[in-house]
Order: C-alpha cells, then sequence, then structure tokens
C-alpha cells in the first residue's frame, strides 16, 4: 500500500541514544523514561496525529493486558466485538467492562468527573484524593498513585493502571488520559512496591512510550491516506463516516448513521479498504469491523 506521504519524515523521531539503549542501572532506567516522555509529548500534540484514534488504539491495548492480568481469555478481537455489538440494556462482561472503562477515560479531558463515569464506584471514591495529590515527579505520583489504590483495591488491577496513567497525563498536562503503564506493565510488577515500583513504572513507560511513538507514525500515515481519498468518496454522509473512523478503533457499518442505510454502509466500508484506506478487522463475512 502506498501512502501520501511518511510520517516518519514530519513526526519528530525519538533520538537514536533512547532507541538504541538498554537501561540497566535504575539511574539509567528513570533518564531514560524521561528521555522518550519528553519526545511523546511532542508527538502528542503533532496535527499530523489523529490523537482521538490514538488513544482509542492505545485504550484497547490496555483493555487487552488487564484482561490478561486477570486472567482471562478474551483478546484484542472478543474486547472489540464485546462493545461494538452491544445492544441498549445488554450487560458486556467483565473483559468488556474494562475495555469500556478505558475508552471512556480516554475520550473525555481528564478530569475527576471523567473519571467518575470510567471507574467503578469503590475507586470513584477518592478519585479526587489521587488526581490532586500536589507536585511531585509525574512518574513517582503514578507509581504512588498505583501503590495506594492497589492497597486499597488489590483485585482491580485495571482501575488503579488507568489512576496512574491518568495522574500521568495530569503532571505533565495532556489534556487526556494516554494509556502507558496500563500497556507496559507487567502482571509481577503489580505485586511490587515502593523503588521496586518505581522502577517498573520506569520500565513501562520506557517501553509503552517508544511503541506509542510508532503507533502515531502509522495511524499518521493511515489518517493522511484516507484524507487524500475523502473527496473521492461521493456518498451523502460521507464526511461524518470519515470523520468517525478517524476517531474510532474500529467501526461497524451500522454506527454510520450519517449514510442512508445499512446497506449503503456497509458499501462505503468496502469502498475504503478497495482504496486502501481501511482494512477488515474481522475476517468474517458478517458482523464485520472496520478501522484505519
Amino acid at each position: 500500500m502506498t501512502y501520501a506521504r511518511d510520517a516518519f519524515d514530519t513526526l519528530p523521531a525519538p533520538p537514536d541514544w533512547v532507541t538504541a539503549a538498554r537501561p540497566e542501572t535504575p539511574e539509567d532506567v528513570a533518564f531514560l523514561s524521561g528521555a522518550v516522555l519528553a519526545h511523546l509529548h511532542l508527538v502528542v500534540s503533532e496535527q499530523e496525529v489523529p490523537q482521538a484514534l490514538l488513544r482509542a488504539r492505545l485504550a484497547l491495548r490496555a483493555a487487552e493486558t488487564c484482561v490478561a492480568h486477570a486472567g482471562r481469555p478474551e483478546r484484542a478481537g472478543e474486547l472489540r466485538d464485546a462493545l461494538a455489538f452491544l445492544q441498549p440494556g445488554d450487560q458486556p462482561g467483565p473483559a468488556g467492562e474494562i475495555y469500556l472503562s478505558w475508552r471512556r477515560a480516554v475520550e473525555r479531558p481528564v478530569s475527576v468527573k471523567a473519571l467518575h463515569r470510567a471507574l467503578p464506584a469503590h475507586a470513584a471514591e477518592r478519585i479526587a484524593t489521587w488526581l490532586d495529590a500536589g507536585p511531585g515527579a509525574p512518574v513517582a505520583r503514578a507509581a504512588a498513585t498505583l501503590q495506594a489504590v492497589l492497597a486499597e483495591h488489590p483485585r482491580d488491577q485495571s482501575g488503579a493502571l488507568l489512576l496512574a496513567d491518568a495522574v500521568l497525563a495530569q503532571a505533565f498536562g495532556w489534556a487526556h488520559v494516554l494509556p502507558l503503564i496500563g500497556c507496559g506493565l507487567k502482571r509481577t510488577d503489580l505485586r511490587k512496591a515502593d523503588e521496586e515500583l518505581r522502577l517498573a513504572v520506569h520500565r513501562a513507560i520506557f517501553t509503552a512510550a517508544q511503541d506509542t511513538v510508532r503507533v502515531a507514525a502509522d495511524l499518521a500515515r493511515r489518517a493522511a491516506r484516507l484524507r487524500e481519498i475523502a473527496p473521492k468518496l461521493r456518498a451523502k454522509g460521507a464526511d461524518e463516516a470519515v470523520a468517525l473512523f478517524l476517531t474510532r478503533d474500529a467501526v461497524a457499518p451500522t454506527a454510520l448513521t450519517s449514510l442512508r442505510s445499512d446497506r449503503a454502509a456497509r458499501r462505503f466500508c468496502d469502498r475504503l479498504v478497495e482504496l486502501g484506506a481501511a482494512q477488515e478487522l474481522t475476517g468474517r463475512e458478517t458482523f464485520r469491523l472496520y478501522g484505519i
């Protein structure tokens, strides 16, 4: 597939001494995680990157990681299905609830109100306490939040990771939660505390932030391709449908309500695939999902 331009040429690239590093000492780990976070800070302000879509893609990854931590078998495909075809009044199931929490958390700017919507009641009671803990190094604050929440609610690992990422985002002045700790922290790390936990969080961020930069560049290329072919899409309501693809990880044709009918929506999605601007995500003949 040929894209209109190479996003790696327009997005700031991390220095080689960061990407090639193999941190060994605690000082190395802390320094390099700070360096990659500083670079990521530039990427999340780039207009070429579809930021809402990037957060949505990371929310799915964080949910998949948290579901695995809980010992459940669901992976990305099952998580997508759990929410994409959810009917009014239906429950998404335990794995779907985890995914729903992460998706809600990244959709709105970081605030106590937004996190109340994303987290279960027991965690929501003290969101303000953890979110407004005052000044301090961002990673240290995030690790301290993670440890405090796990101490009070050891079975809610997903909620603890989500709040840690929210604290990190707030400390960096990011408008939205960007799942990093939730994507990068290993299950065994959740049993650590104090300095060991802080070091594990630094390592998770070092890995997850680099991966996020790669995902951002890939999505920038794909978004550029979609915007390039958008004028060729003659269907009524095409602009609104394109906007949805630029914000959601996966789109069901039934969600394209701006188009005339379900049949028109399916044709629209298939047309995007033909033009190399989207891909079908399920491999199924029916109940398909699409994304860029």
